[in-house]
């Protein structure tokens, strides 16, 4: 089952206590690469990146594919979820959702790691509702995700796999109508999925008690927990005080959160599906080295015009070079939107469903995209910018080389 798919933390909360993070050194700097559609002077960048690890081949399907003998009946789920995944065409689980189902079922803390598009969403999306419709006391549930397209995204994969089940639920993410989030908040959904900044609006306007809450999931957990989330982790955490099961799931392991993640979870059990560290065997990945005296913009909408290039997501690092990407394309007759956080939620929305439909041949995104965007056939990436970390490198190329097919990853370099 193949779904989905800096500030310094100075807080002094006590709910979870970390050491100040060390800030990223960075092993070198890399210019943006050639001339940049006609700019004359080249930002320079730094990245943690060792560029030799962007060039791999991918690997024969046949030697990664997992094989399990286990049924979605043998996990001793629910009949009446069973139906609804059947309604789906689904029969066996993936490797993730075979070994942390029943782990979650019994009320254990999970700490689950696996690639991109490996069904992690359904993985704890079914034994959370499970526990919901067989508990004889309450199991409300909080589901945490970094990116308004991500929450969207859990919460449309929940309403498939609830269906006739009658579990209420909310969606809060930013960008919406905030009346309409006040009456679903005061009408006390079991399910909330929401990005923090939203949730803690509804805590806030004292719409959402965050005390009725004994189940947290940190989906992308890693982005969760980074300096720009941590500390808005932390107040929810601190005001969930009727909490008994955390889970946590993510693509990539960042071992500077180990602590933090040690304050979340009692006596987890860790299942890694992948080592949190290397990019997607399913990713044919090469660097693209443009010199001095080319146009990378040139180069770029070259390869778009090829055949092959279909359905296609490029990165860049800022919310200003994702315009301009887009303005060049266009004006080349290449068919192509945006996404970035400067975008309302509906333009973000509209964007996102061109291109699932195949109307936007070419998405242009910050890393914002990497963790929301669930689109099937996404024939390749392109990293226009090198990105500064290799979590982000891995998440970007995890949007391609899913269900079972080869993507390929391209990124340019100077």
């Amino acid at each position: 089952m193949q779904n989905r798919n800096s500030n310094n933390n100075n807080s002094n909360s006590n709910s979870i206590r970390t050491k100040k993070r060390p800030s990223n050194q960075a092993t070198g700097s890399f210019s943006q690469g050639g001339r940049q559609g006609g700019q004359t002077k080249k930002p320079v960048r730094k990245s943690n990146i060792d560029i030799s690890l962007l060039s791999k081949k991918a690997l024969p399907l046949e030697e990664i594919n997992y094989e399990t003998n286990n049924t979605f009946e043998d996990l001793k789920i629910d009949k009446r979820i069973l139906a609804n995944l059947s309604a789906k065409g689904y029969t066996q689980p993936t490797e993730i959702q075979d070994k942390v189902i029943q782990i979650l079922i019994s009320g254990k803390d999970v700490l689950g790691i696996a690639r991109t598009g490996t069904g992690k969403t359904a993985a704890f999306l079914v034994p959370m509702i499970h526990n919901i419709i067989n508990r004889d006391t309450p199991f409300s549930t909080l589901i945490l995700a970094p990116t308004r397209e991500l929450a969207l995204q859990i919460h449309d994969e929940f309403k498939t796999l609830n269906k006739g089940l009658n579990i209420t639920s909310a969606c809060f993410i930013g960008g919406t109508n905030v009346n309409k989030d006040v009456l679903k908040a005061k009408a006390k959904p079991t399910v909330v999925i929401a990005t923090p900044g939203r949730l803690l609006d509804m805590w806030d306007r004292r719409v959402l008690n965050l005390r009725t809450f004994q189940h947290l999931i940190l989906d992308e957990f890693d982005k969760m927990l980074d300096m720009g989330f941590v500390k808005d982790v932390r107040k929810i955490v601190e005001y969930m005080q009727s909490r008994e099961q955390t889970a946590l799931f993510s693509a990539t392991l960042d071992n500077s959160q180990r602590i933090i993640i040690g304050e979340l979870l009692k006596d987890p059990i860790e299942v890694k599906v992948s080592s949190g560290e290397a990019s997607s065997d399913h990713v044919e990945q090469e660097t693209i080295k443009v010199s001095e005296d080319q146009d990378k913009m040139d180069v770029l909408i070259k390869m778009l015009n090829q055949n092959d290039f279909v359905k296609v997501i490029v990165f860049a690092e800022t919310k200003r070079w994702v315009d301009r990407i887009n303005i060049k394309l266009r004006k080349s007759g290449i068919k192509s939107d945006v996404i970035h956080g400067n975008k309302s939620q509906n333009y973000r929305q509209n964007a996102l469903d061109g291109f699932k439909q195949g109307k936007v041949t070419v998405l242009i995104a910050t890393d914002i995209a990497a963790r929301g965007i669930d689109v099937s056939d996404i024939t390749h990436v392109i990293n226009y910018q090198l990105p500064s970390t290799m979590d982000n490198y891995i998440h970007r190329i995890g949007r391609t080389g899913r269900a079972g097919k080869v993507g390929k990853a391209f990124t340019f370099i100077n």
